[in-house]
Formats: structure tokens, C-alpha cells, sequence
């Protein structure tokens, strides 16, 4: 996994306007601000209209979240972004994968899927090599999914693509309560 100094610091939340401290206080997850949006903070326009965006992806989409997150993990493995992967492991766990299905996420489409979740795999992985969904694909895709869900999935893969860079380019740090998971 690609791991860099912390490149942008952390933005001191005191130093925010009250809507802006409101709208960071949002960030928390399991009682905590996330790193990333302690990062993110240091530019609060830019993540407030990200994570409109990145809300809809997480929490108001379409796809199932099982499939969700199965997108979200390979294209975060793909990106070798261990923050990412990090963070959604514990989501995928929440919906229901199994530590077995996530390592096999890590190992790709042709890891013993079916040939839904190959495809759904294999979709990340057509994305993050050729940026097009290759035409076998999207045949046993829009066999199985609505178009919205096609065009979820597409865009969780980018969100995440996107989140992956901006996680491995600014060095955002593990939270403390996933450095000391096992």
C-alpha cells in the first residue's frame, strides 16, 4: 500500500468560521473527525461541495450496499490507498461481507466470483486501466442491475478513484482507532 508523509496537516478546527466547525463536527465516525476531513478542512468550500457528492454515493445510491462496498474496496486495493481500504473494510464487514470475501477483493475478479460479482469487480478494475467499462461487462451488468445501478456503480468507482488520489497524494494518516486494529 502506498503510504507518504503527511503532505497537508491537519486544519486546527478552532481556527474555522461556526458554520464551517459545524459542517467539520459532521465528519465524525465512531466519536471521532476522520483524518481526511481534518485534511479536507484546510480548503472547507471545496469539501463541503464534495461531500454532497460523496454523500450520495455512501449513504443514498442505489446499489445495494454489498456491492457498493465491493466496488469501493477494489478500487481502492487497485489504488494500493490504505486509508481507503482501511475505512471500508469495516463498512464491508458492517453489510455483511466476509473477512474471506475481502481478501478475495484484493485478489480480483477471477478469485471463485460469481459471475455478478466478477463483473462488478472486473468493472473497477476495465475503469482503472481503460477508464470504459468493457462491452462484456456492461452486457451481465444491465442483465442484473437497474440503470440507475449501472450508473451508480460507474460513479462510485470514480468518487472512490478520486478519494484514493487525494488520500495517497496528501498523505492523510490512519485514523487512531484503525492503526490499532489488527
Amino acid at each position: 500500500m502506498i503510504q507518504h508523509p503527511q503532505r497537508i496537516p491537519f486544519r486546527d478546527l478552532d481556527t474555522l468560521s461556526p458554520d464551517d466547525r459545524d459542517y467539520a463536527e459532521r465528519g465524525r465516525v465512531r466519536g471521532e473527525i476522520l483524518n481526511l476531513f481534518k485534511v479536507l478542512m484546510n480548503h472547507p468550500a471545496l469539501a463541503r461541495r464534495w461531500g454532497v457528492f460523496a454523500n450520495h454515493i455512501l449513504h443514498k445510491q442505489t446499489l445495494p450496499p454489498r456491492e457498493r462496498e465491493m466496488a469501493i474496496l477494489r478500487i481502492g486495493w487497485l489504488n494500493q490507498a490504505r486509508y481507503e481500504w482501511e475505512q471500508h473494510v469495516r463498512i464491508a464487514k458492517s453489510v455483511g461481507l466476509s473477512a474471506e470475501e475481502i481478501d478475495r477483493i484484493a485478489e480480483g475478479p477471477g478469485a471463485g466470483w460469481d459471475p455478478v460479482d466478477a463483473a462488478l469487480l472486473q468493472t473497477a478494475d476495465d475503469l482503472f486501466t481503460h477508464s470504459v467499462v468493457a462491452p462484456e461487462r456492461w452486457a451481465v451488468l444491465a442483465a442484473h442491475f437497474s440503470t440507475e445501478q449501472v450508473m451508480d456503480l460507474v460513479f462510485t468507482i470514480g468518487q472512490y478513484n478520486l478519494v484514493s488520489w487525494a488520500l495517497n497524494s496528501f498523505g492523510v494518516p490512519l485514523d487512531a482507532d484503525l492503526e490499532a486494529a489488527p
